[in-house]
């Protein structure tokens, strides 16, 4: 048997961005809910008895009846799905080729491929306030300066936004502009135009993240911001919120200047993505099944906000406030004065209830009053049962 060498050097330390990013507290909160009693609003979870099982079994079925889908392929992605994506977002009136596309494991990749190409360390990012956890997770270990651009009355600051573009020279600004996570809001068409103007006159990109898009339940579709500013945009798009997150396809819309760029990124990062699931993917889109299936996500995910939306007056202490989103996932709360989310988790948890604080979703300083509420996973009536949990937990925490 061979010795053991012990060694008396000193390990280097891990690196000083691995050590600035937050930890998820939608993750931890996954750990604390796994019994099978609790009614758990945290994670922004689709309902897994709306997947179309027999549509995507079948469409693995297609897939693998050539040997092609399990080899190694190309990092750019199939070239089936990326026509697939482009001809949608050309049909809701933004041109797309497929080679404008490149598919990822997830958007959460895509992001991390943006955050690789265009971000050196110390490099100034404008976003959201408050904003998707991962998505500062990402720029944290980018090593980038995060600078949050504030809301009022549930709309941004435009003004904010154009003073801190004029103040940092941004090398992009980040959001979520439909149904986003985590207050479920959404940027006026007025709102889009501006975010495009600044861009176009200050000199930043605008990195859109769209995952909730095709999740809209009242309210007219509203045009990408790629449309007003074209080549200051790249854009994010999944299908794990309309097909289902076990896929982890997503994909990111670029533009010619930083393409290769990307590409480069991305076959740094694992090559390619799945070939079998991407294959799966196509097969599944063209059978005219993914259709729908999402129409019915749609209209039982309207329910389950309707459900949530009217039990929240006799569940949140009087003085809340809160939002009613058009669609998306999530549903964001105010607290009345005097209130701590945080703190009010640990009651709500005794009561096999639980959300999510909203303090881990700003860059600044946290409004400590603010929680974020899922309505997908469950059915209106488990739904209404969690809420009448929720507000024995606050009768409980005065």
């Amino acid at each position: 048997m061979p010795s053991v060498i012990t060694s008396t050097a000193t390990l280097p330390p891990k690196s000083a961005r691995a050590g600035s990013a937050k930890t998820s507290p939608v993750r931890d909160l996954l750990a604390l809910t796994e019994r099978p009693d609790v009614i758990s609003f945290a994670g922004g979870l689709p309902a897994p008895e709306l997947f179309d099982l027999d549509g995507i079994r079948d469409a693995y079925a297609a897939a693998l009846s050539t040997p092609a889908v399990l080899q190694y392929s190309t990092s750019e992605g199939n070239a089936r799905l990326r026509e697939i994506v482009a001809a949608q977002y050309t049909a809701e009136g933004l041109p797309t080729a497929a080679e404008d596309l490149l598919v990822t494991t997830g958007s959460q990749q895509g992001l991390g491929l943006f955050a690789t190409t265009l971000l050196d360390p110390g490099d100034v990012v404008l976003v959201e306030e408050p904003c998707y956890l991962a998505a500062l997770q990402t720029f944290a270990l980018a090593g980038s300066r995060v600078i949050g651009i504030p809301s009022s009355d549930g709309a941004l600051d435009l003004d904010a936004l154009d003073a801190a573009a004029a103040a940092h020279a941004p090398k992009f600004f980040y959001t979520v502009p439909t149904f986003q996570n985590p207050t479920g809001r959404t940027h006026d068409l007025e709102s889009r135009e501006r975010i495009a103007a600044s861009a176009m006159r200050y000199g930043y990109r605008i990195v859109e993240d769209e995952p909730y898009r095709q999740l809209r339940y009242s309210g007219d579709a509203l045009p990408s911001l790629a449309h007003f500013a074209p080549d200051h945009v790249l854009s994010l798009g999944t299908f794990s919120k309309v097909i289902a997150p076990g896929l982890r396809i997503g994909w990111v819309r670029t533009t010619p200047d930083i393409r290769p760029a990307v590409t480069i990124a991305k076959q740094a990062a694992d090559l390619h993505t799945s070939t079998i699931d991407q294959a799966a993917a196509a097969e599944y889109l063209a059978s005219g099944r993914a259709a729908s299936a999402l129409s019915r996500i749609r209209a039982e995910y309207a329910a389950r906000r309707d459900a949530m939306l009217s039990a929240l007056p006799s569940a949140l202490p009087d003085g809340s406030t809160w939002n009613t989103p058009d669609g998306g996932m999530f549903v964001w709360a105010r607290l009345a004065d005097g209130w701590n989310a945080t703190t009010a988790l640990g009651e709500a948890l005794a009561h096999d209830v639980a959300f999510v604080p909203g303090a881990p979703f700003y860059a600044g300083a946290p409004d400590e009053r603010t929680l974020r509420l899922s309505f997908t996973t469950y059915a209106p009536e488990r739904i209404l049962v969690g809420m009448s949990r929720l507000g024995a937990a606050f009768q409980t925490d005065r």
